[in-house]
């Protein structure tokens, strides 16, 4: 952490906590699609970047080769993602999200949102507004992160 940073340490470790916590809550959440964290994962990482070679996949999942060699196979079956051929380099296979495997992911998101909101009517108007109003930090904290 940079000395000059404006948040205290408190600030910091408590900010981390309630993004933990948070987070865990929508992880955890009830869904219609009963996937492994690492499945939703993958698809949602390829909602983003698809297509992507499986080593990129694996580095990003953070899983062994062997690991994610056997997940894609699994969505692939499933008709979640489809490989293909590279058409810069025939030698290289790209990982694709089918329509169905996008279909899953907005499917939670929207799970998500539905529940967010239910909570969020338990928050004063204020206390919407300032997560309104922290977005673009929070927005921008993502992109930094995906940039380290």
């Amino acid at each position: 952490m940079k000395p000059n940073t404006h948040l205290t340490n408190l600030n910091v470790a408590d900010f981390t906590m309630v993004i933990e916590d948070l987070t865990r809550i929508l992880i955890r959440s009830p869904s219609i699609e009963k996937l492994s964290f690492t499945t939703l994962s993958v698809l949602h990482t390829l909602t983003r970047k698809s297509p992507m070679r499986l080593t990129e996949l694996t580095a990003t999942e953070q899983i062994t080769q062997s690991a994610i060699t056997q997940l894609v196979t699994r969505l692939e079956r499933d008709g979640l993602v489809e490989r293909r051929s590279d058409p810069k380099d025939g030698r290289v296979v790209l990982v694709h999200i089918t329509e169905q495997g996008t279909n899953v992911i907005h499917s939670r998101r929207l799970d998500r949102m539905e529940q967010l909101s239910k909570f969020m009517d338990g928050l004063t108007p204020e206390e919407r507004q300032a997560i309104a109003s922290a977005i673009p930090a929070l927005r921008r904290l993502v992109e930094l992160g995906n940039d380290s």
